[in-house]
């Protein structure tokens, strides 16, 4: 039943516009709407990254909850962790709309949003009082960004984790989105090092994650493996979105911002398979994760733990639980007792 009231509500959501339809989404889980099985789990799916425990490897990335408003349902989603934000020091609004598109023949999207939030001491707030969701064993991170009109960058991020970092389980230095001029040079390497080295003497005892681009080089890919060592890092997520708009058939898809969903799920699993290669750090993989074969196929390309986001725009909140479910299956089919004895066991098909 819960089921078919989901998929009336996906058809609905779709033929309005899809920034409006995220806030009805929004709005839907405050009121407790949508689904809820509560923690997925099993002893194949439970693993652990950066010291934290996932009931299962599948995650939500940054940009569904952007300023930590769902922590609760979203934690009884059926995640095995979730990621808010980004957050930025001070509110702003973004980019002018219309800055979010479908792509649904090709099951993707293409946002330019420009990190709008309420800021960091908004969500901090929040973030502060619904810990209720790191007691249910479900980890919540942030996911830290810079401000538009910054003069400089780099201190935004030390700022936001100084502020929020004390009320979240890890923290993302994200800056691998398309939509913020300059962001992007922040992924060279001496400016990467001195951004981390910022972040790491304001994070007290929470895990920093770094979240990268799939428009790199192989060289850019060894810069930052490097820099990510040296800083002790303890995840690198691969991949935000593209610029890349090759094989497109959707009428949007020549909309500047970042493309998510499908087409990403190739180029990113391949950034993935390269990273795991040039580093031992733990690595989260993310794009175009939209059922259990694919998250499965990032986890043996390299990756201790998964994200997704765009599949749910097309199958629903649901749709966490039912690839955890399916993760659980193929890994019991292959004789794998666990997600680690997974990571990393077809690297080569993707090398």
């Amino acid at each position: 039943m819960m089921r078919t009231l989901e998929q009336l509500g996906l058809k609905a959501l779709l033929k309005i516009d899809p920034e409006a339809a995220h806030g009805h989404a929004i709005r839907a889980l405050k009121m407790g709407l949508g689904s809820a099985p509560g923690p997925v789990t099993s002893t194949r799916l439970q693993t652990s990254i950066a010291g934290l425990s996932l009931p299962n490897p599948i995650g939500l990335a940054a940009g569904f909850d952007k300023n930590a408003e769902t922590i609760a349902p979203l934690s009884r989603a059926g995640f095995g962790f979730i990621e808010v934000g980004a957050a930025t020091p001070i509110a702003q609004p973004g980019n002018p709309k219309p800055r979010l598109f479908r792509l649904s023949e090709d099951r993707a999207a293409i946002n330019r949003f420009g990190f709008n939030n309420q800021g960091a001491d908004a969500i901090a707030k929040r973030l502060q009082a619904r810990l209720q969701a790191r007691r249910a064993g479900i980890p919540v991170g942030l996911n830290l960004g810079a401000n538009k009109t910054s003069t400089n960058k780099a201190d935004d991020f030390a700022t936001v984790m100084k502020i929020c970092g004390p009320h979240v389980d890890f923290a993302t230095v994200n800056v691998s989105s398309p939509n913020t001029e300059k962001l992007r040079d922040l992924q060279g390497p001496m400016a990467l090092a001195a951004l981390l080295d910022g972040v790491m003497q304001v994070r007290g005892q929470t895990p920093v994650f770094l979240k990268i681009a799939p428009d790199l080089t192989d060289q850019d890919l060894a810069d930052i493996a490097k820099v990510a060592n040296d800083a002790r890092v303890s995840a690198i997520i691969t991949t935000n979105t593209t610029l890349d708009r090759d094989g497109l058939q959707s009428t949007h898809k020549n909309e500047a911002g970042g493309l998510s969903g499908q087409p990403l799920f190739e180029k990113s699993t391949r950034i993935l398979a390269k990273m795991s290669q040039l580093t031992d750090i733990p690595l989260i993989g993310v794009g175009g994760v939209s059922n259990a074969e694919q998250a499965y196929a990032k986890i043996r390309a390299g990756a201790s733990a998964v994200q997704l986001y765009t599949a749910l725009v097309y199958g629903g909140l649901s749709l966490a639980a039912q690839i955890a479910r399916d993760l659980d299956a193929l890994l019991g089919k292959d004789g794998f007792a666990s997600v680690k004895d997974a990571v990393g066991t077809d690297v080569q098909r993707w090398l």
